[in-house]
């Protein structure tokens, strides 16, 4: 009986093992990070000049997260932050910049099609992590990838909805830059505060000679 059993436990186990990949290919790794766009990036179609998109990324995980982006076209691609790390609900806007290239082969310009593949892959990490794009390659078994984005162009004379969402969100991207130029809001004493206090001095102490001035001519008259 007990050597049923253990056939039994075998035979089971071995199910399991089987089941496993099986399982984790139905159902994948959830998400951390939602896009907006989701799946496409959307560039106004100008060819021989660098173009920028746009993509909102929101950690909707209740850990901290790493992100980091992708392209099969490092040299004419960059995406402005690269990578960082994402507490739980904060968001950003990143920007996309690439070079449009000619049409060729007799494309209609707006249909032309480019190989290169954007992806925008996550790492769960620990509070206090100090981001390093090195972190993805000591966890490789841990990265997900969030989604693999395709290059969709806009004619930018022809008005959208995907052209004004891809506008407002560059200027939303374009004011944060700005706001990080700009010097920390010091919280501790003004200096005005100091200019206030010594213009107070003199000016106590111009009464303080008023007053002795008009004591020594009373006393002169005395």
């Amino acid at each position: 009986m007990a050597a049923v059993d253990h056939r039994t436990r075998q035979q089971s186990n071995g199910k399991l093992s089987w089941l496993c990949p099986f399982t984790k290919s139905i159902f994948p790794a959830k998400r951390r990070l939602r896009l907006d766009p989701s799946n496409n990036l959307y560039f106004p179609y100008e060819p021989g000049k660098q173009a920028k998109s746009a993509i909102k990324i929101k950690n909707t995980s209740k850990s901290f997260v790493a992100f980091k982006f992708q392209t099969t076209a490092p040299k004419s691609c960059y995406m402005r932050p690269p990578g960082g790390i994402l507490v739980p609900g904060e968001s950003l806007i990143a920007t996309v910049f690439k070079f449009i290239e000619q049409p060729e082969n007799n494309e209609k310009p707006i249909d032309q099609k480019t190989k290169v593949k954007f992806k925008i892959i996550s790492l769960k990490v620990k509070e206090g992590t100090d981001y390093v794009p090195e972190l993805f390659d000591e966890q490789k078994d841990k990265v997900c990838i969030e989604r693999t984005l395709k290059v969709v162009f806009l004619d930018p004379e022809r008005p959208s909805p995907a052209l004004d969402k891809l506008k407002r969100q560059l200027a939303q991207a374009e004011a944060a830059t700005e706001a990080e130029k700009k010097p920390p809001v010091d919280t501790g004493p003004k200096v005005v505060g100091e200019g206030l206090i010594v213009d107070e001095w003199k000016e106590r102490r111009e009464r303080y000679l008023a007053r002795q001035q008009v004591e020594a001519v009373d006393s002169v008259k005395q």
